[in-house]
């Protein structure tokens, strides 16, 4: 079959390979979308530009913290940044979240999603105007150098893409975990069902709400830093990317958790596929699916009908 179609095995599993990598990121940043949305009833248009100033952190701590500082030799290397820059982004949102957000809470959706494009286009325009559009590119942290042989189906397996895709498996799975499965997760629900309950019982339910939105933006930046070594580091690697995530959120159902994670890998897969079969709908294929879950189920494929 492959032969009438003149696509090899080995192309096949390699542009497999590359939606899965795709549809990592899809299903990190669309989770964070999906907390944020189904717990704190915003829509975060925010989070391609806190993906992207994740990437950035990261980059800016490998090649200019140490000018900054005054030691040239001192770098933030990849893990330190892994760990780090989630934290910072994620305390930038909790500032946005503290002196602008909160006070949209009460309002029509339009007035959250028009305050955060609002920001983003702040945030993009920033790093334009710093450091262009041409991109900077991100070494791939020296112990996932290299990759595996795989003999039996003739592919080279980069390590650092193998570490992507489990690293965004284990978050998000651990995210989903957290917000279904734990006291903490019941918490943040019954916080958006019923606070002044909530706080009846003791639980301070605006911290819970901002700690809430931190984490989601936080979970954006630690896409931004395992994509750093991907693609190249650029002030549209967030804008480029927004969209189709927001169709993911969409298709999975917006809120649910688990629709963003199933959905984010599937829809990744998906389009490997058809960048073999037919390259032109490559880039449409996610809208097309979009358009034809909404006819079918508005709510999206894991969402609930109100």
């Amino acid at each position: 079959m492959f032969e009438l179609l003149g696509i090899t095995p080995q192309g096949l599993v390699a542009q497999l390979l590359v939606g899965l990598i795709n549809g990592s990121f899809y299903a990190i940043l669309s989770l964070g979308l999906a907390i944020i949305f189904g717990l704190l009833n915003v829509i975060n248009f925010t989070h391609g530009a806190q993906y992207m100033l994740g990437a950035f952190i990261s980059w800016i701590g490998l090649t200019q913290l140490g000018m900054w500082l005054g030691q040239p030799d001192f770098v933030m290397n990849y893990w330190v940044s892994l760990f780090l820059t989630p934290i910072i982004v994620a305390m930038i949102g909790i500032a946005i979240e503290k002196t602008m957000l909160k006070r949209l809470y009460h309002l029509d959706h339009l007035y959250g999603l028009l305050l955060t494009f609002g920001l983003a286009l702040v945030m993009e325009g920033m790093f334009r105007h710093w450091y262009g559009i041409s991109g900077e590119s991100y070494p791939v942290p020296e112990i996932l150098q290299g990759g595996i042989q795989l003999e039996s189906l003739g592919l080279f397996l980069p390590k650092y893409r193998v570490w992507v895709i489990a690293a965004s498996l284990t978050v998000c799975l651990g995210a989903w975990y957290l917000i279904e499965k734990t006291k903490l997760g019941n918490y943040l629900r019954a916080g958006t069902e019923n606070p002044k309950l909530l706080q009846a019982l003791g639980i301070n339910v605006p911290l819970m709400i901002t700690l809430t939105y931190g984490f989601g933006v936080g979970l954006a930046a630690f896409a931004g830093v395992l994509a750093a070594p991907v693609f190249q580091v650029n002030p549209l690697m967030g804008s480029n990317l927004i969209i189709v995530v927001f169709a993911v959120v969409v298709i999975g159902g917006m809120g649910s958790i688990m629709g963003s994670i199933v959905t984010g890998l599937g829809l990744g897969l998906l389009e490997g596929l058809t960048k073999v079969f037919y390259p032109e709908a490559s880039s449409v294929i996610i809208f097309v699916i979009m358009a034809i879950v909404l006819l079918l189920r508005p709510a999206g494929l894991f969402g609930k009908e109100k």
